[in-house]
Order: C-alpha cells, then structure tokens, then sequence
C-alpha cells in the first residue's frame, strides 16, 4: 500500500509563505497603497489556498514591511 506524502517541512512552509509575502509587497511597489481586496485581486488571492493570503498579509504586517495607512489602505515600508 503506497504510503501518503510527507508533510511540508517548517523550512518549506517558511519559504511558500515569504514566497506569498513577497508577492503582496511586490505589489504594493508597483501598485502603490491598496486596499485589502484590491491587493488580494492584484496579487491573484483566489487562487491561494484558504486563509493563505491572510496569514501572508499578517505576517507582512507582524515583519513591519507593510502598515496600514489612516485611510485604511496598506503600503509598504
């Protein structure tokens, strides 16, 4: 019986979510400041697994590379 795959690794989940993280800031930078959903638009969010855009988005936030502006768009640092 063939046995299942392997979980990801922390070391490769690491990876997908900076992976998912820089693909929020690179478009911040080439977008300028955005709201949530327009950035999840930009960046293709539905096609992420559940949830994955916004934990990206947390951990961009939580790493100080992206703030949310008084107008309640984000942008970069």
């Amino acid at each position: 019986m063939p046995m299942p795959p392997p979980k990801p690794s922390t070391e490769q989940r690491d990876r997908i979510r900076e992976h998912e993280v820089a693909q929020i800031l690179r478009a911040l930078r080439t977008e300028g400041p955005q709201s949530f959903d327009d950035l999840a638009v930009l960046v293709g969010a539905r096609f992420w697994a559940p949830g994955r855009f916004e934990r990206a988005g947390l951990d961009a936030i939580a790493s100080g590379r992206m703030i949310q502006l008084n107008d309640g768009r984000y942008s970069i640092v």
